[in-house]
């Protein structure tokens, strides 16, 4: 039988998200901050996305960086984002929240799920955080959450791919299981052979050099170990990759 797949892209900018598209991205996750795991994008940056690139956008809903024990302002936070976004006609919600014991925050989630009602919701990695997957998968289902992301609880998708394939066949049909960290065309091709696998989220990026040719060698804006004067930006040419590979495989 003739299988779907999906690629999703992770963007922070608009010029990504042209990549992105270029390359033959389904849709796109758009974040700020992508160095940093990516946080809540603003509002300007959504809109001018929708308006240059015409395909699904889901909305990583994520207040800061770090973990993912929520205060409740910070949960009235995520419960407005959610809110704007969806009013601004974004097609999904990318969420997910914990309790200190490493569980899901079954209660907050149920209020961003009251606010994300009309949009797909995808579970982000806070998942992978979590004390059992198992359990969070069910509550998530129970939930309405329609796609779950997640390395297999391991620091990329390959070295978690036992664990994908037991995500895999306890989601069922209901739930999709989308594959991230370290997707590549390298790794896809070991994942559709390997597992059932049928969504896939990748950022794709390149690192480009800064357009700066004055460059102060006293002062630095950078995390540590980071460079302010190189760029990531998505590579069409690394996505285009792995939609080769997905096409071939649905043909």
């Amino acid at each position: 039988m003739k299988k779907n797949y999906t690629l999703e892209c992770c963007v922070d900018s608009t010029q990504s998200a042209i990549c992105a598209k270029e390359g033959g991205a389904d849709r796109l996750e758009l974040c700020s901050n992508l160095v940093i795991g990516g946080t809540t994008p603003t509002m300007a940056l959504f809109r001018q996305i929708r308006r240059t690139v015409d395909i699904r956008i889901h909305v990583l809903i994520r207040p800061r960086f770090g973990d993912f024990l929520y205060s409740p302002l910070e949960a009235d936070l995520i419960c407005e984002e959610i809110s704007a976004f969806r009013d601004a006609g974004a097609d999904g919600v990318v969420i997910g929240s914990l309790l200190p014991d490493g569980s899901l925050d079954v209660e907050q989630m149920k209020r961003f799920m009251e606010r994300a009602k009309g949009m797909s919701v995808t579970l982000h990695r806070a998942f992978d955080m979590c004390r059992d997957p198992f359990v969070a998968l069910q509550q998530a289902r129970s939930l309405g959450v329609n796609t779950i992301l997640t390395s297999g609880q391991s620091p990329s998708c390959l070295e978690g791919i036992e664990r994908m394939k037991e995500l895999v066949d306890a989601a069922g049909k209901d739930l999709t299981i989308l594959a991230g960290a370290g997707i590549n065309a390298h790794a896809v091709e070991v994942l559709l052979a390997r597992t059932g696998l049928t969504a896939f989220h990748m950022s794709g990026k390149r690192v480009l050099a800064s357009g700066m040719s004055y460059r102060n060698p006293a002062v630095s804006m950078g995390l540590p170990g980071l460079s302010e004067y190189e760029l990531w930006q998505t590579d069409p040419e690394n996505v285009r990759a792995v939609r080769t590979l997905l096409d071939n495989a649905a043909n």
